[in-house]
Parts: structure tokens; sequence; C-alpha cells
């Protein structure tokens, strides 16, 4: 589903992201790891056709996203680690306007919509607007809005923001779901937690570089994946 070659991004003198490669299965629930500044946004931008390589290669379904962007958009849904939301309309408007944004009929994609605004408890809701939802419940909004057009690919760039117990743990049920639908679903997450429980594997990276990569089970062995983490992302000041 996902095919990365040498994927490189610089800025200036500085290398964002550095000759990574790395294949996603479709109906693979991939998890993408690292702190703060290690490039994980950098290549999800390039991923959704946000941001062009300085060099390297990445494809979905085997559609060149900078040569193809426009078909590669068209089944994909993404959620930024800041999403933005025009707060003056509703979430139904939310909903159909993204809808139109992909060419769809908002009368087939309505009731996959309102299902999914039900799934996360929020339905009677959808005509209010968005301004006077909490943040979770906008959250929960985005999330709707990025999969309204029924997508292949799911990116998504920390998942879990603003979200309760209860609704994380309907994003994890969610994720599965879709991976069941033979769904591709790419995060990245801080919440090592949420890694570990949701993906089927995990890349690690760190200034620019996967350091790391395999199932939960593989980079654990017998170690908590935390410790694991630590270990390749953050050296002991000398």
């Amino acid at each position: 589903m996902i095919e990365i070659r040498n994927l490189t991004k610089r800025y200036g003198d500085f290398t964002a992201v550095d000759d990574v490669s790395l294949d996603v299965a479709r109906g693979e629930i991939f998890g993408f790891l690292g702190p703060n500044g290690a490039g994980k946004t950098t290549t999800i931008r390039i991923l959704a056709g946000l941001s062009l390589p300085t060099s390297g290669t990445v494809r979905v379904n085997g559609l060149d996203v900078t040569a193809e962007g426009v078909r590669v958009k068209a089944t994909t849904g993404y959620i930024p680690d800041r999403p933005f939301l025009y707060e003056k309309l509703t979430g139904r408007e939310l909903l159909q306007f993204v809808a139109n944004l992909y060419s769809r009929e908002w009368r087939d994609c309505e009731t996959r919509a309102m299902e999914l605004l039900a799934y996360f408890g929020i339905a009677d809701w959808a005509d209010a607007r968005i301004e006077n939802l909490s943040h979770g419940m906008k959250q929960k909004l985005v999330i709707v809005s990025a999969l309204v057009h029924d997508p292949e690919l799911l990116i998504i760039d920390e998942p879990m923001v603003g979200l309760d117990a209860l609704a994380q743990k309907q994003v994890k049920m969610l994720f599965r779901r879709l991976a069941e639908e033979k769904k591709t679903v790419f995060l990245t997450t801080h919440t090592l937690s949420v890694a570990e429980a949701v993906c089927d594997r995990i890349a690690i990276l760190n200034r620019g570089r996967i350091v790391a990569s395999g199932t939960t089970a593989e980079l654990k062995s017998d170690r908590a994946l935390e410790d694991v983490f630590l270990e390749l992302t953050y050296e002991e000041p000398a």
C-alpha cells in the first residue's frame, strides 16, 4: 500500500528526513514513532502530498504522490496534529463540505458519516455549530471528516490528542475495524501504549533516520517498549 524509497527532505542545510525507506501493507496499522524533531511530521506531510521530497520516492497504491498527488489524495484521509475547522459551520455542513472536496455526493456519504458520529456519541450535535463543541468533540469530528469519503489509507498525526479514555478506546477499536476492512492506517504518536496496543508494526525514527523497525514483540524482546524507545532515541549527557 505504501512504498517509501530513500526519502530525503532538506530545509537549507538541515536534513529533516534522511534516506528513509519502508513498506506498509494493505490492511496494516503502522506506527511511526520518534522524539520531537525526529522527522515524523515531515514524512507524514510528504506522504499526504502536502510537501515535496528533496529526493527519493513515495508511492501509495502504486501511485507516485508527487506526480499523481490528486489521485492519491482521492483515496486518502489525513488528520494533522493541529487540524483546522470552520467553526461557523455545523458538523453536518463540514462533513458535506469535505465530501464535496473529494467529489463525492453527500447522499452517498451521509449514512457512513452519521454512523461514525453515532459511534463517537456526537450524532445529536451534528447540527450544532462547531464553535459550540468541546475540544474532544471537535477531535472526534475531525476523525469522522477524514473517513467520510471511505478512504483506503488513513494518515494520522497524534490521533489521541484531546480525547478522554473512552474516546481513545473507541479510536483504537475503529482502527482495528478499518484494518479488518483492508484499510491501511499510518499513525504517529508519542503515547507508546497506544502504539503497542494497536499497531501491527512500528518504525522508530531518530534525527531523520529509521533506527529500528518490526513488530512490537520483535522490538521489545523481554523489555518494555518505552525502555527500547528511550535507548534508541536519547543519549546520556556527557
